[in-house]
């Protein structure tokens, strides 16, 4: 009988953040032995930060800290791991690369996992703040591939509870939902939870305020860095639909397929969550 101890031991990069702690979890309530690789807790870290890490504590998480330039650290560390998971954020995505080179030294990680989790890169052209931030995606991709360690990208497109946030503002007090572009373009959500979903339910009614194209790619000229990124990300999902214009191919696997006894949380699910305990704003990190 396959024992705990017999589970593949995890380490994962970015633990704290916001994707982080949803993968942590995920992990420790499946049976992993897991490891979070995050930068040292010190005097001056945001309470959010000490509280995280005496939760994970308190679930049995291994917490190794240290900064991503530490090349032996991390080599010995991963010694001890068999899979790798990174939730880092935009600012430390080619910091990956260094990951990737100690994974290559280390030689036992059975699969890597890059912090990817958005939009399929490869196949999508958006506005250029938005394309800036994916081409140190696809940097870090192709270093993955020319290292010949074995990886997986997964491509979540939108995390369901951020972007409902974003879109429904359910903690503040308005009247108006904001509709992008024409409202017709279709897009992926999936719930944090589900690791890898958008229709409003509600019971109140909404007067819809629209954003043309035109305007969401004007203000992605306009507004300062890294405030264009996100504007140009609601363009290319809301707007243009880019999530759902193109074909996987062969060597795509979907999730539901690949893991067909899986309960996905739908979107009116995720509506109802919103509707009664809905999960804090969060922002994601661009600088």
């Amino acid at each position: 009988m396959e024992g705990e101890n017999t589970k593949p031991k995890i380490l994962i990069f970015g633990g704290t953040g916001y994707l982080g702690k949803y993968m942590v979890k995920a992990s420790v309530s499946s049976g992993h032995k897991t490891f979070v690789y995050a930068r040292p807790v010190t005097q001056n870290s945001r309470t959010s930060k000490v509280e995280i890490h005496k939760e994970f504590q308190g679930i049995g998480v291994t917490i190794i800290e240290g900064e991503l330039d530490k090349h032996e650290k991390i080599v010995f560390v991963l010694k001890e791991v068999d899979v790798v998971i990174s939730t880092v954020a935009y600012p430390q995505f080619l910091d990956q690369l260094k990951i990737v080179d100690a994974i290559k030294v280390a030689g036992n990680i059975k699969r890597f996992l890059p912090s990817e989790f958005g939009c399929e890169e490869d196949r999508v052209k958006p506005l250029p703040p938005f394309e800036a931030c994916l081409e140190t995606k696809r940097i870090v991709r192709r270093a993955i591939e020319a290292a010949q360690i074995p990886y997986t990208f997964v491509s979540a497109n939108l995390c369901g509870a951020y972007f409902v946030n974003v879109l429904l503002r359910p903690s503040e007090s308005h009247d108006d939902v904001v509709v992008y572009g024409s409202g017709e373009a279709k897009a992926v959500f999936n719930y944090e939870e589900d690791i890898a979903k958008y229709t409003i339910k509600t019971g109140r009614s909404f007067k819809r305020v629209h954003v043309s194209e035109e305007e969401l790619v004007k203000l992605s000229q306009t507004l300062p860095p890294p405030e264009d990124i996100p504007i140009s990300i609601i363009h290319s999902a809301l707007a243009k639909g880019d999530l759902m214009n193109f074909e996987l191919g062969e060597d795509d696997i979907e999730a539901s397929m690949l893991y067909p006894d899986f309960k996905f949380t739908t979107i009116d699910q995720l509506l109802d969550i919103f509707l009664i305990d809905p999960p804090k704003p969060a922002r994601t990190a661009f600088e």
